[in-house]
């Protein structure tokens, strides 16, 4: 039973190795300063927002409504909404608020980037003169009132792929909703903001990012269709060189599941697409972290070890305490070493939790004794992906739509102080 402990502990000393680089991070947002870039002529870009939505009657009026009320220039913003397999009335919803809207029906080519696509070959047909930019956001998001006019700014500098800052709309609603949102914070303060910083690719996640015309005609039709299109998308950029840069002044709100099965199965849907891009992109990242590309090393290390780890320990942890109960072994030194790993999980994530949670305080809204209850359960939120990482290998994996019920009018005014604040 002693090889339990060796086997947990060179787990953990792994797991370490591959994430230490991450907390030096951490500093490196605090004390670092980002350096001023020369002034840009100022342009008026064209841009369109793209939507992709899937029933998403309750909640796409209010984006539309927070696109509408952005202090760009409205002339030089445009709406488009993609409304996939929809059987309510989205659509119809959406052109009321002044949205071009597309209508698709495909039952087999199911998920966002198909829905991408067809928006965007769409597009190319309506407006062959086509735009500067392209801001992807789903259904659900509400946008600060001068999102796009930062993103402006951070886009003007010279790049060619901006991502956002992303926060919650419903934080405090339970530990699970609250999980995804302090992730999601610390995404973006500590993983793409340090980034930033020392001028290394940040990643595009999910929503609330954008792509030049120069991306737009290299990619074509949107060709990235896993199960995690997003970390497709980044990744094929980054291989290719481009570095994605980061707008920590441009605020986007999304709801998060409350529900334990949803929030299973779109996990799972995220752990299945992480697999397919690394038999997709594997080869090549690993080659490029050879030849010294701190992106390809940076990315790699994010959709790579955390999956394996856990399936090695499951299969170690599970296979040793087999052979000890059948060799007569105390199963007492088995428990004592999972907990012991457990342990150290819980304690490496709830530091990371309260970090983020302290230094994110202000932009996390709910109650202070739900944001202090909360770092706590951020730790079990997260080691939840240990079993959906086993179920993984064993589960037919399919794109589910995630059902968002949550109005933002009540949540936009709770945040309007925060809109056109200081930093």
């Amino acid at each position: 039973m002693e090889w339990i402990k060796i086997v947990n502990y060179i787990i953990t000393v792994i797991f370490l190795l591959c994430y230490s680089y991450q907390f030096v991070y951490i500093p490196i947002s605090w004390f670092m300063k980002k350096r001023k870039p020369a002034p840009q002529p100022q342009m008026e870009h064209k841009y369109a927002a793209l939507i992709c939505a899937r029933n998403e009657a309750s909640v796409i009026g209010d984006l539309i409504d927070s696109l509408h009320r952005q202090t760009y220039a409205s002339d030089q913003l445009h709406v488009f909404v993609l409304a996939d397999n929809c059987t309510d009335d989205t659509a119809r919803i959406a052109r009321k608020k002044g949205a071009v809207v597309y209508e698709r029906f495909n039952k087999e080519l199911v998920g966002k980037g198909y829905a991408l696509a067809a928006l965007l070959r769409y597009l190319k047909q309506d407006y062959p003169e086509g735009f500067d930019g392209y801001f992807v956001f789903d259904a659900d998001n509400i946008l600060a009132d001068d999102y796009i006019e930062q993103m402006d700014r951070t886009f003007s500098e010279g790049h060619d792929i901006v991502t956002s800052y992303r926060n919650s709309k419903n934080y405090g609603d339970n530990w699970i909703s609250a999980g995804y949102a302090l992730w999601f914070l610390r995404e973006s303060r500590y993983l793409n903001y340090a980034r930033s910083l020392l001028g290394v690719s940040c990643a595009v996640s999910g929503t609330g990012f954008m792509f030049s015309r120069k991306v737009a005609e290299e990619i074509g039709d949107w060709p990235f269709y896993t199960l995690t299109e997003d970390i497709e998308f980044s990744v094929d950029q980054i291989v290719k060189g481009r570095k994605i840069a980061y707008c920590k002044d441009a605020e986007l709100f999304d709801e998060q599941p409350v529900k334990f099965s949803q929030s299973w199965w779109q996990r799972m849907r995220w752990s299945k697409g992480y697999l397919q891009v690394l038999q997709i992109y594997g080869g090549k990242l690993l080659k490029g972290a050879a030849h010294g590309n701190v992106s390809c090393m940076d990315v790699s290390m994010n959709i790579m070890p955390a999956y394996v780890l856990s399936i090695l320990s499951i299969i170690c942890n599970v296979t040793l305490t087999i052979l000890g109960v059948l060799h007569g072994n105390d199963v007492q030194v088995v428990f004592w070493s999972v907990l012991q790993l457990l342990g150290n999980m819980y304690f490496t994530a709830f530091v990371v939790g309260a970090i983020t949670t302290v230094t994110e305080w202000k932009h996390i809204h709910t109650s202070a004794p739900r944001k202090i209850l909360y770092s706590f359960t951020f730790p079990l939120f997260m080691m939840t992906y240990i079993p959906i990482s086993a179920a993984v290998l064993f589960c037919k994996v399919e794109w589910r739509p995630i059902v968002h019920s949550r109005s933002g009018v009540s949540v936009y005014r709770k945040i309007e102080p925060l809109v056109n604040r200081e930093n």
